[in-house]
Formats: C-alpha cells, structure tokens, sequence
C-alpha cells in the first residue's frame, strides 16, 4: 500500500495547467484535515498587511508556498525542497501564476547556514522524513530572526504515518520516524534554543475516521487499480458529506490525542 506514487500520478495530471494546479490545491485544501490546521496556525501568525520574511522548510509540491503568496501578499517567501525536480516545477507554476514574492532553491535542511533572515519558518510534514531532526531544528532557529516563530506539522506517536506500532511500515514512503512524542519534541526544540509556545493534537478520534474515508480507503483503491479513477465520483459523492462533518469536529474541537501534531514554537 503506496501513497507517495498516486500523489505523483495526481501531481502530474495539472503540473502543466496553471488552473487545473490552482484547482488541485483547492481541493487539497478541502480533502487534507492538516491544511485546515495549518492554515489556521498561519493567519494567525501572520498580519495581510505587514511584511514578513518566511521560509518554507520543504515546500514540496507548493501549496503552502501559494497560500502564503496569495494570502499574504505583502509578505515574501523562499521556499527550499531537496529535490531538484519539484523545485524547477514550482517555479515554472509560479512564474506562470503571476506571483512575484516568491524564490525557490534547492536546499538540504541539514546542511543551510541561513541567518537571522526570516520572521516564519514553515516545515510541514518534513522532519519525520529527517534522520538528522535535531540538526535541522538548529539550523532552522538560526535562520530566523529574534522573536521569530517556526510552525511545525508533523505526526505523533500515536498512530501518525497510520503505523501504530515502532515496527509497522509507514503508510508515507521515506519517513526517518513515524511520529513524535509530545516530550520529545519539546526537548528536541528546547535544545536547541526555541521557546515552545504551544503543542496540539491533529487527527484526533473524529479526524482519524476521516483520515480512513477521504484517504486511506481511496488510495487503497487506486493501488489495486488505476482504474478506481473513474469510480471516485461515486466514492466521494456518497461519503464527502459525513467526510467533512469529522474533519470540521476535529478543526473545532480540542483533541486530547490524535496521530498529527501542530507545534509552534518562538525563537528568543
């Protein structure tokens, strides 16, 4: 069971639209609980009027880089991913999108020496790819400016990457870890000198079952046949609605627990 190659198929469907690319990140923006979170800890970290600097800590295919561009135009982004290919992607999409406050570069986390440039540091569903996580966490506070704020999404040990134990195989390909401990990455920001300001559970109960309907069931659908596409439709028409109404619980409620994880964190 496969994730990362139906999103590469998606991915290459509207990679040479620009509003195909524009409606796939809508809809990532509805189907994803994460991007909900996200985006919320993201306006209110951030004014639609005064200028910010922010780095996208592995932008990957960009959505997070768009919503901030578009969200917040007064702000600048530089978004860095490891892989030459989505980075030469985004460019061209944003190029041909218009949007002129953003930079793209191809950047190993474990290795930029930035330096008090950025008021933002974004890293959504980054470091559980990362062996060396206490090593970024260091170089990411050191790219941000006094008073600067790093926001994390990343999944728990609680069942995050849907692995609910240390020896199940990840449902995400190429995770260094399945998740994190609450404590653990406290400590691990704490050493390296940011102030955790706030910890929260995503994908609670309520987000979990969503999780299962509006991804997991599908992707394992599409991983015995691409011919499931034509029956997504269908899929979606029956189980969208009851979808949403679990992932909008999750978005308003206070989850106890859950397999996802919204860290923000301060540096002093």
């Amino acid at each position: 069971m496969k994730y990362d190659p139906i999103k590469k198929i998606l991915g290459d469907a509207v990679r040479e639209n620009v509003f195909l690319r524009k409606l796939f990140y809508k809809l990532l923006g509805v189907m994803f609980l994460r991007e909900w979170h996200v985006k919320r800890e993201l306006r209110s970290l951030l004014s639609a009027k005064a200028p910010r600097q922010i780095y996208d800590a592995g932008c990957g295919f960009g959505q997070y880089t768009y919503y901030c561009a578009t969200r917040f135009p007064h702000s600048s982004i530089y978004a860095v991913d490891v892989k030459t290919e989505q980075i030469e992607d985004c460019r061209k999409f944003f190029r041909q999108a218009g949007l002129t406050n953003t930079a793209f570069a191809v950047e190993d986390l474990t290795q930029i020496e930035h330096e008090s440039e950025y008021d933002l540091a974004i890293s959504v569903d980054v470091m559980e790819h990362i062996q060396d996580d206490i090593g970024v966490f260091r170089n990411l506070h050191r790219s941000l400016r006094a008073g600067g704020k790093l926001l994390v999404n990343t999944p728990s040990d609680l069942g995050g990457s849907d692995a609910h134990s240390p020896e199940d195989e990840s449902f995400i390909e190429e995770h260094a870890r399945n998740g994190y401990g609450v404590e653990e990455i406290r400590i691990k920001l704490m050493s390296v000198g940011f102030k955790v300001d706030k910890i929260r559970f995503a994908y609670g109960p309520w987000g979990s079952v969503a999780w299962r309907l509006g991804i997991k069931y599908p992707m394992l659908l599409l991983n015995v046949s691409k011919a499931f596409f034509l029956l997504l439709p269908f899929y979606y028409l029956l189980t969208l609605p009851f979808t949403l109404l679990l992932m909008y619980l999750d978005y308003v409620g206070e989850n106890k627990t859950g397999t996802g994880l919204i860290v923000v964190a301060s540096k002093k």
